[in-house]
């Protein structure tokens, strides 16, 4: 029998390794900006063109490479991270395994130019499908500049299953964030499609944050410090008025290098227990420092997952880290029953001087002397006041004259009889039903403020009113989009928002669609949104809340064959401004809510393609009761 099993070229198990290794261009954007930090560079340049699909290159002034390490570092397994098995337990760098640029090279184009700084000249690769195209020398600046042009150009299967421009660039700059925040000591700088996006200069760890997050962040950091044997603990956490609906804000690096954890993520809200609203999450951007030995780092050719020794030991000691902090700045409540709150002093009259109060006394008041009443009055003409004076009358007996008296009391005085005197009569309404005629009975009914059941002919109608109310605001918010019409309610002051760099991009993409939904801008700056108009009915304080969830909904969108921007903004407002479960309503509020479901095109389902209401017929529920 023939032999079966054989060895696969290096360029197809480079293909097989790229699977892994480069899932999209925030893969590559990781890749090649670790590789520069491990070059011991000092500024990183990083180019993006058409979210990466066309361009993503890397300039870094590194120590460069030879010509022939230039040549080796795209063979597979090829490093200089590493010699042996038992530096993988002593890891000082973010790369080791060696098949980054073998992989990226095996599924794109890649020019690398490179020189030492001891070196005249330098050298010029390249790559095309793992096929080296040119090798010359070339006059080059001292470091490395990588380009990986048309990225998946013979995959074009995995190309097709990349997601829209936003959706990626959006990937981009959650790496480019990650390995940004890891390394303050750094100049990073990102240009996207021609224009300067970031520019972080050397800086804090704080600073850096700012620069990257916006102004606004530095009063919502609460520092963390922690020093013990086992873990170090550095970082900031959010104060909890800040939470947001997402998990965009939550940074774990252990030795430099960003990680995901649920088990410590886990540790942070547990700290936080008590704190938050429900639905949303902390931010936090700490720094776990920890001995190499205890970790092991290659469970993942993204090296995202790390695997601790003692686990229990670095969650414990987080949680009281961070619980530490946020009752040391005084963001967690304190009890103390010894206190009486009678005896606190406001924050207002804390730095009044106290002085005696002081009493002041007219002397010349007499309560028995009779004087006139006098009364004052201003001529708005004029200008001048003029003084009448009103005698007290000395009988008040003279004030009842006129008024017969029919009764005198056993002290012969006289006593007024009413029964003469006439009133004005009470005001009679009119009823339009007569008494005997019987009142409409009820037709809907609210069921622990969550279900709207109503009676049909063949049974009963159970709504979800939440479902309902996003199908009812979603064909709404997609009528005005369509005939970019709509009405606008005007702020009495403008409405200021603050965001970050990344989110003002994506409101500024939507800023037209946003417009014909109600929404009036004034201006958008860098971190700024000033709002001056709302869509009718949507309160000021939910403006915001609605942003940041079309935010986070744009980021998250898989393109689709029916994927727009106007169908992605009406379905991420409907969610926003429905009817939330457990809120209470009227009669009449839930009538029309019915009327309104099934007014609309689909009212069998929501947005999202789920239920929004049942039907049970009268023989069903007689089953019920067999």
């Amino acid at each position: 029998m023939a032999d079966i099993i054989q060895l696969l070229p290096d360029h197809v198990a480079n293909q097989i390794a790229a699977g892994e290794v480069v899932q999209r261009p925030a893969s590559v954007v990781k890749e090649l900006l670790e590789n520069a930090i491990d070059a011991g560079a000092n500024t990183i340049k990083l180019i993006i063109k058409d979210a990466g699909k066309t361009l993503v290159q890397v300039i870094d002034d590194g120590k460069g490479m030879s010509t022939t390490d230039a040549r080796l570092s795209f063979e597979r397994h090829a490093t200089s991270k590493i010699k042996s098995a038992d530096d993988l337990f002593q890891l000082n760098t973010k790369g080791f395994r060696g098949e980054a640029l073998a992989s990226i090279a095996a599924i794109a184009h890649v020019e690398l130019k490179t020189k030492q700084e001891t070196d005249d000249v330098g050298n010029t690769i390249q790559i095309e499908g793992s096929k080296v195209v040119t090798q010359e020398i070339v006059v080059t600046p001292k470091g490395t500049s990588v380009a990986v042009k048309n990225l998946f150009f013979n995959i074009p299967a995995r190309r097709n299953f990349l997601k829209s421009d936003a959706v990626e660039l959006r990937h981009i700059m959650d790496e480019f964030h990650r390995v940004a925040l890891a390394h303050p000591s750094m100049n990073f700088l990102f240009y996207n499609n021609g224009s300067e996006t970031f520019n972080l200069p050397v800086s804090n760890f704080r600073q850096r944050i700012v620069n990257i997050f916006g102004s606004k962040t530095n009063e919502k950091l609460v520092p963390v410090n922690e020093d013990t044997e086992v873990l170090k603990i550095s970082g900031f956490v959010g104060k909890p008025e800040f939470a947001k609906k997402t998990r965009g804000e939550q940074y774990f690096f252990v030795n430099n290098r960003f990680i995901k954890s649920a088990y410590l993520n886990h540790a942070i809200a547990s700290a936080f227990e008590g704190l938050l609203k429900n639905g949303t999450h902390a931010s936090y951007f700490l720094n776990l420092d920890v001995d190499p030995q205890t970790i092991d780092i290659n469970i993942h050719p993204t090296k995202t997952e790390i695997k601790f020794d003692d686990e229990h030991t670095l969650y414990a000691i987080l949680r009281s880290a961070v619980k530490h902090s946020l009752g040391q700045f005084n963001i967690a409540p304190v009890l103390d029953f010894d206190r009486d709150p009678n005896l606190d002093t406001s924050y207002t009259q804390q730095k009044i001087n106290i002085k005696a109060p002081q009493i002041e006394v007219d002397r010349s008041f007499n309560p028995f002397k009779n004087e006139p009443i006098k009364t004052e009055s201003k001529s708005s003409f004029s200008g001048r006041q003029t003084t009448s004076f009103k005698p007290t009358p000395n009988n008040w007996d003279s004030l009842y004259v006129g008024v017969a008296s029919k009764e005198i009391n056993n002290n012969n005085e006289t006593l007024v009889d009413f029964s003469e005197v006439q009133f004005e009569s009470e005001e009679q309404t009119a009823s339009m039903f007569d008494n005997d005629e019987v009142e409409q009975a009820n037709t809907t009914y609210q069921i622990h403020n969550k279900y709207i059941v109503s009676t049909i002919k063949s049974g009963m109608l159970v709504i979800d009113q939440y479902r309902a109310h996003q199908r009812v605001l979603y064909e709404d918010f997609l009528k005005n989009l369509t005939i970019k019409e709509a009405t606008s309610q005007q702020l009495l002051f403008p409405l200021q928002l603050h965001f970050s760099k990344q989110d003002v991009e994506i409101i500024s993409q939507l800023k037209e669609d946003l417009e014909f939904t109600g929404f009036l801008f004034s201006e958008i700056t860098k971190e700024t949104v000033e709002i001056t108009g709302v869509p009718v009915g949507v309160p000021e304080s939910e403006v915001s809340i609605i942003l940041e969830q079309l935010i986070s909904d744009v980021e998250n969108e898989v393109p689709d064959s029916n994927f727009s921007a106007a169908d992605l903004l009406a379905k991420s407002m409907a969610k926003s401004l429905a009817i939330k479960t457990g809120q209470a309503l009227k009669k009449d509020e839930q009538e029309h809510l019915v009327n309104k479901l099934f007014a609309c095109k689909e009212p069998n389902v929501s947005p999202a393609n789920k239920t929004t209401f049942i039907t049970m017929s009268v023989d069903e529920l007689d089953k019920k009761f067999i």
